[in-house]
């Protein structure tokens, strides 16, 4: 894909991507109601209303999208696909119910399996990572204020170069809502080689965000998460130098519209 069309499938995501943060935080300032699927992950009228904006605001790319509220697509159908969108509505949607704001719009833009486009929002924070394949990894503070953008320029002009160069301890990142004894003894065998190692939790894909951006060097996961789980900070971290490794093939990165849309585990840092 060439780079003048990624930057205008960017700011279409872009777009897209705050569309649907409004949506959430309509929901989420006010009283919600909580179902749950049938593998007792939450859901709310939230997820549905952002799934349907995104969805609306994408479909003028002519690109078909695979996303967390719509994922009963056949596999038959999908493998003809070259490009797609792949989407999480609502990233982090337990940590929506509690409230603390850690939870994330993700799209990306993958091609032949590989992630080239990727945008994350985060809506209580107003906080915008974006990044496309040649072009650069970037995040841009109080996203949410504004004009629309309508040029690659006008958007870049006001957004920061990811990553930032921090002066810290050795740092991992873990999930708020899926600790584990596997990650617990990964965390333990790093401590060996980095007595000052720092932890911090997180939800959602701020966890890939905070490596991408420079303010964790390593996040490891070691339970189950979907393709739209990683697929837009996977881009973000390609872009900023990094990979998410499937952690038992330690130099294969993670595939994107596979099969089973399940990820294996995987490792997000440096490129090897």
């Amino acid at each position: 894909m060439e780079q003048t069309e990624t930057k205008v499938l960017l700011l279409d995501a872009v777009a897209a991507a705050r569309q649907a943060s409004v949506e959430i935080l309509e929901i989420y300032e006010g009283a919600f109601s909580v179902e749950y699927k049938e593998d007792d992950s939450p859901l709310t009228i939230a997820d549905k209303r952002a799934h349907n904006a995104i969805s609306k605001a994408l479909k003028p790319t002519g690109i078909p999208i695979l996303s967390e509220e719509g994922r009963d697509i056949p596999y038959a159908d999908r493998e003809q696909w070259r490009d797609l969108w792949i989407v999480d509505p609502l990233d982090g949607t337990k940590e929506f119910v509690k409230q603390n704001g850690e939870f994330t719009v993700n799209i990306a833009l993958v091609e032949r399996g590989v992630p080239v486009l990727g945008v994350i929002f985060v809506p209580v924070e107003e906080t915008l990572y974006f990044a496309g394949q040649g072009l650069g990894a970037f995040r841009l503070d109080q996203a949410a204020h504004g004009e629309d953008f309508e040029r690659w320029d006008e958007l870049t002009a006001k957004a920061t170069p990811l990553p930032e160069k921090q002066e810290r301890p050795f740092t991992m990142v873990g999930s708020r809502s899926h600790m584990n004894e596997e990650t617990a003894a990964f965390f333990d065998n790093m401590r060996r080689e980095h007595p000052d190692l720092e932890i911090v939790s997180r939800g959602s894909s701020l966890k890939i965000c905070m490596v991408a951006e420079g303010s964790a060097d390593v996040y490891p996961r070691f339970a189950p998460t979907m393709e739209w789980d990683t697929a837009a900070g996977h881009a973000i971290a390609k872009e900023s130098g990094l990979e998410i490794y499937q952690a038992e093939h330690g130099e294969t990165p993670l595939q994107y519209n596979k099969a089973d849309l399940l990820n294996p585990w995987f490792i997000v840092k440096q490129k090897a």
